[in-house]
């Protein structure tokens, strides 16, 4: 007999196999266990997956005497109150009511259908009958968690998969980038007055009627779905001047995009949430009808100031929201005397932020990304009395040619929570190939900007000491760097100039000018001098220094770790105190030595051995900067017609 008190081999007898029979023993309960540990709390399979998942708890204590009201309500109470604003915000403006709607996934098991009480329209419209969509229910997936949005995505989104790194890859469908030449702005009478418009403006104009159409149509197909997602989030980490969005749309991709991008709300300040402050209705799957006035293609993405409202039709691009609520920040956060800026921005230990501006391909995400200096963000920033603020909550970063050497923080970030789009990966191992452009050149990440190590959170700081003006001169004709007067920040802020290099795209032969106003003409609602004015006067307060700095040309390519140096003088302070030579044409203020900065690189001229080519090159640019700003010049900056005229005249002279 085994001496463990459950079975023996018997020794008398064996089976006909020859082995020995077991001999089991009862317990004194009458009940054979397989092991010891205590049984799970719960009779079948549903119970013990409810086991899996408890509520989340609040993660900040409740402040203010709206928190306090909130507070009272109950847990259903407060929910009837989301999904009440959810259904006005998914409103029909030709029915009187919004849709009836309801919280969870349809696909998993409910107890009861308890709809909320469908919602009056602010808009008095005739009645029609009753609709199939009214006849049904509209799922909300409100506010979901990475984890969650993952679940739906790879469920339920064909090219959806988890890579080798933890990040959700997904495809934007055909559209891989952003579609400008689609995108409308509604023009009465107040934005008639406000906006910029015309010659080099980004804002197209459409009506309010064609608006309302494109927008019947979005929310339309939206209460058609079982299910659509919602994000209620902010933008501005200023606490004081943050804006309360509603994100409505279709895909978890969508979802998840968001949740990175925007600043994600505790959820203290989710339960005071109540109506946002704009909303943006994502139908991107669905196009909008050709047919329609103003309309030049199937994509429309539609901009409603008045009624602060979005609408986007016929693409799926995501970048399309980001951008889209930057423009919205450009319009309302000047009326607030705030300035807006696509800009990166850091901050060193002892305090000092630096401001850097540039297009694609000048370095400004790699320049502002410093280990040695706190991370504010990279790419929107809010310039108030306050300080500067982050507007985003999040980073999104080109991956092409992506490597852990050249971009070690970008690359850790890439990890559970992120979203890579249009990416190519190995089918078995889930390995990113960042190389391949198979589905597209611009490859992209979104993630959360608390993945950089480095990064300042919340993404405050104080006023900038250091605004650096970032061009890839291809010409070889602009310093490595140079100290700037206040009219020449503004000139060169206004013009927003950058080159394309010779051979990086198909048909290009020499350099070509690039000139975006105020480093960001696709976004700006306002005309590019209002910005201006309000830079001008935030330097001048503040007495922060201009500096244009050259990643391009000059004897060859700037070396990075050169530029680097130069960064790294300009946070120091120590390029203030240098001895500075003055360029002709330009007039631009040379320093004459920077410490491990090969001094004759330092002066474009030197670098040259045919000085006749170089000043060609050098006239050329200038007559390129010069019909440039002719756009610009009858436009006045500031109180008195003063500072354009030294603005006028702090560009090349010739």
């Amino acid at each position: 007999m085994a001496d463990n008190g459950n079975f023996s081999f018997a020794k008398e007898k064996s089976a006909g196999n020859g082995l020995a029979k077991i001999q089991t023993q009862k317990k004194q309960n009458g009940i054979c266990h397989d092991d010891s540990t205590t049984p799970v709390n719960a009779q079948t399979l549903d119970e013990l997956h409810s086991l899996q998942k408890k509520k989340s708890a609040p993660s900040t204590p409740i402040k203010g005497a709206q928190a306090g009201f909130a507070a009272q309500l109950s847990e259903d109470d407060i929910q009837k109150q989301q999904l009440k604003s959810i259904s006005a915000s998914l409103a029909s403006l030709t029915r009187e009511t919004g849709p009836k709607v309801m919280r969870g996934d349809p696909s998993k098991k409910v107890e009861a259908l308890k709809p909320v009480a469908e919602i009056s329209s602010t808009v008095p419209t005739p009645k029609f009958t009753t609709s199939d969509s009214a006849l049904k229910f509209t799922h909300i997936l409100h506010n979901l968690s990475a984890a969650e949005l993952y679940e739906q995505a790879i469920k339920y989104e064909k090219g959806s998969f988890v890579t080798s790194t933890g990040a959700l890859a997904t495809l934007s469908g055909a559209k891989t980038g952003r579609s400008p030449r689609d995108k409308r702005v509604v023009k009465d009478e107040t934005t008639e007055a406000e906006l910029w418009w015309g010659k080099g403006s980004p804002n197209i104009e459409m009506d309010e009627h064609t608006f309302l159409v494109n927008r019947e149509r979005a929310v339309d197909y939206l209460n058609s779905l079982e299910k659509v997602f919602v994000n209620d989030q902010f933008l501005n980490w200023d606490p004081e001047h943050r804006i309360k969005v509603r994100i409505v749309s279709a895909r978890a991709y969508h979802a998840l995009f968001m949740h990175n991008m925007c600043i994600r709300p505790t959820p203290e300040e989710l339960e005071d949430f109540g109506t946002p402050d704009f909303t943006i209705y994502n139908a991107g799957q669905f196009p909008c009808n050709r047919y329609t006035h103003y309309m030049t293609s199937s994509t429309s993405i539609d901009l409603n100031l008045r009624r602060r409202e979005m609408v986007i039709l016929g693409t799926q691009y995501a970048g399309e929201m980001k951008k889209g609520l930057f423009g919205v920040m450009h319009y309302l956060m000047p009326k607030r005397q705030i300035l807006s800026l696509h800009s990166g921005c850091n901050m060193g230990k002892d305090g000092d932020v630096a401001l850097f501006f540039g297009l694609s391909g000048t370095g400004k995400t790699t320049l502002s990304t410093d280990h040695n200096r706190f991370l504010i963000g990279d790419d929107e920033h809010c310039w108030s009395e306050n300080g500067v603020s982050n507007i985003e909550g999040g980073c999104y970063a080109k991956c092409i040619d992506l490597s852990r050497e050249k971009e070690a923080d970008i690359w850790n970030a890439i990890k559970f929570g992120t979203v890579l789009e249009n990416v190519v990966f190995d089918e078995h191992t889930r390995e990113v190939d960042y190389a391949d452009k198979s589905v597209t050149e611009n490859t992209r990440a979104s993630y959360p900007i608390e993945y950089i190590p480095n990064a300042k959170i919340p993404c405050v700081g104080p006023h900038p000491k250091n605004v650096i003006l970032l061009a890839c001169d291809a010409f070889g004709v602009l310093p490595p760097v140079s100290k700037l007067t206040l009219p020449q920040t503004m000139y060169h802020f206004i013009s927003g100039y950058t080159a394309l290099v010779a051979g990086t795209e198909e048909g290009i032969k020499e350099p070509q000018a690039t000139f975006s106003a105020c480093f960001g003409a696709a976004f700006i609602m306002l005309h590019p001098t209002r910005y201006a004015a309000m830079l001008a006067e935030k330097m001048q307060k503040h007495g922060a220094t201009g500096w244009l700095v050259n990643t391009g040309w000059s004897s060859g390519r700037i070396k990075l770790q050169y530029t680097r140096k130069i960064i790294d003088a300009i946070h120091a302070g120590s390029l203030l105190n240098a001895k500075y030579s003055k360029t002709d044409v330009f007039g631009l203020e040379i320093p004459d030595a920077i410490d491990d900065v090969p001094s004759e690189i330092l002066h474009p001229e030197n670098t040259w051995p045919d000085k006749t080519a170089y000043r060609e090159a050098l006239l050329k640019l200038a007559g390129l900067f010069r019909n440039n700003f002719e756009k610009f010049a009858n436009y006045k900056i500031g109180k008195d017609s003063k500072l354009t005229e030294e603005i006028q005249a702090a560009g090349p002279q010739f």
